[in-house]
């Protein structure tokens, strides 16, 4: 049963009158300096201007030293599951995730989930690395954001012997590298 007013009324004070993890106060307590209070006898007509100041200026420095806990718990937080990333040089042999790359493979299921196995001439930054596409690729940028390199395994298996990497398949078409011609 609601008493006089909406039921969005109701929901507003909660909101503004709950505790934040980040701040440790309430947004009302933030804004006015006091929790809210349902009679008159705590309103006065004369504060102050310096008073009102300073006690601004005190929740202020609170907030910011609250808001910087709470960055620094997240920082720590979001440091634990993050992976350092791979540390690749130039000549190093890398795969390329698939993932961005249009194939003429109907379904995204069948397709390979890894290309080739690119050299890295060089390094366009720390989380960019440029790679040597093959010629009939020219329409793909040789840039790629590290998320999608792998680097290449080498056997375990001694004397195995690896197979040649299947016909390249990009939008135009199917093209194969020619080794040798024989006569």
């Amino acid at each position: 049963m609601m008493i006089g007013t909406p039921g969005s009324l109701w929901l507003n004070f909660s909101t503004i009158t709950l505790i934040t993890s980040s701040t440790k106060q309430s947004l009302f307590s933030t804004f006015y300096e006091r929790d809210p209070q349902f009679d008159s006898a705590h309103i006065t007509q004369d504060t102050p201007s310096e008073k009102l100041s300073t006690k601004i200026q005190s929740v202020k420095q609170d907030v910011k030293r609250e808001l910087e806990v709470s960055i620094n718990r997240l920082k720590r937080y979001a440091a634990k599951s993050r992976a350092s990333p791979p540390g690749f040089s130039p000549g190093d042999m890398v795969l390329l995730s698939s993932k961005n790359i249009k194939s003429t493979i109907p379904t995204k299921k069948l397709s390979e989930r890894w290309l080739g196995h690119f050299p890295i001439p060089n390094k366009v930054s720390t989380h960019a690395y440029y790679l040597k596409l093959p010629p009939q690729w020219k329409s793909i940028h040789p840039v790629f954001h590290i998320s999608l390199l792998e680097p290449v395994k080498s056997s375990t298996i001694p004397n195995k012997h690896q197979d040649p990497p299947p016909p390249i398949i990009i939008e135009e078409g199917e093209e194969l590298e020619v080794s040798q011609i024989l006569d």
